[in-house]
């Protein structure tokens, strides 16, 4: 198939390049080259290259600064994302769009289903499902993907961020009362492969198994990493930042099971992986 990705130069872009070039018939965007905000050269750009999928993997994703950046967010994630659906269907090609697990509040207690109720509570999650909203207005062939607390090899992650810390401090303090599955971006990338090869349309939760809380997260990273340090567990409460966050996000691969996929990992194996390449 013939597959544009947009924001082909993201952490997840990157990885997105590397797992769908082996089958397809790649082109790539950048935030260089194209302007999702930009509705007329968003859909001249589609339509010239004429994909069968579009990947939009473009957003605004730093979560807290969104809060002080709405506009920016909102021009970004809703409508730039409404303008890549425009020229999907002006071009005739199905929708791969990103989501989050910030679309829920995080109240509910068990894992969320694909179909069960939307409540963000952050300037991101807000924008971010409007971008939903807009991919099932404007099209029929669309893979709503929503993941989760992504780290990989192109991008800042909270994985480098915690090993930057253990450089100079004795002793971390990390929130222990938001529960999510990390999702390795290398794994997100061939499972979108392996979902657009069918037209299977719909919404998708889709992240690496089990989970943990941010705390227990980072206990797990220096574990691998043979370092001896004092992690100590925070509330939320304690930590304060400008966004709220979900308590307990964690997104059931419902879908995705349904569909006869097989299981992805587990995010501790993905994480020693990830690991033995930095």
């Amino acid at each position: 198939m013939k597959v544009l990705i947009i924001g082909s130069e993201g952490m997840l872009g990157h990885d997105l390049v590397d797992s769908l070039s082996a089958e397809n018939e790649i082109s790539t965007t950048t935030i260089d080259t194209l302007d999702i905000t930009d509705i007329n050269k968003t859909i001249k750009t589609v339509k010239e290259i004429n994909p069968d999928v579009v990947v939009n993997a473009a957003a605004f994703t730093n979560v807290n600064e969104c809060e002080s950046k709405f506009d920016l967010a909102y021009k970004v994630n809703v409508l730039g994302t409404r303008n890549v659906a425009a020229a999907c269907r002006e071009a005739d090609s199905a929708l791969v769009y990103i989501s989050t697990d910030y679309v829920f509040d995080g109240t509910k207690g068990s894992s969320y289903y694909e179909y069960d109720q939307t409540n963000p509570l952050s300037a991101y999650g807000k924008t971010k499902y409007l971008g939903e909203v807009y991919t099932r207005d404007i099209l029929d062939k669309f893979y709503i993907v929503r993941t989760a607390w992504l780290y990989g090899y192109h991008g800042p992650n909270f994985v480098t961020t915690m090993l930057n810390l253990a450089k100079t401090n004795d002793t971390i303090s990390v929130v222990n009362d938001q529960v999510g599955s990390p999702t390795y971006t290398v794994d997100l990338a061939n499972a979108i492969t392996q979902l657009i090869k069918k037209p299977a349309y719909g919404i998708y939760h889709v992240t690496n198994s089990e989970y943990c809380s941010w705390y227990e997260y980072a206990r797990e990273i220096f574990d691998i990493a043979g370092i001896d340090i004092e992690v100590k567990p925070v509330t939320t409460e304690e930590f304060p930042t400008p966004a709220l966050r979900p308590e307990y996000s964690v997104l059931e691969n419902y879908n995705w099971k349904m569909e006869g996929f097989p299981e992805i990992r587990s995010y501790k194996e993905a994480l020693r992986e990830y690991m033995g390449l930095l």
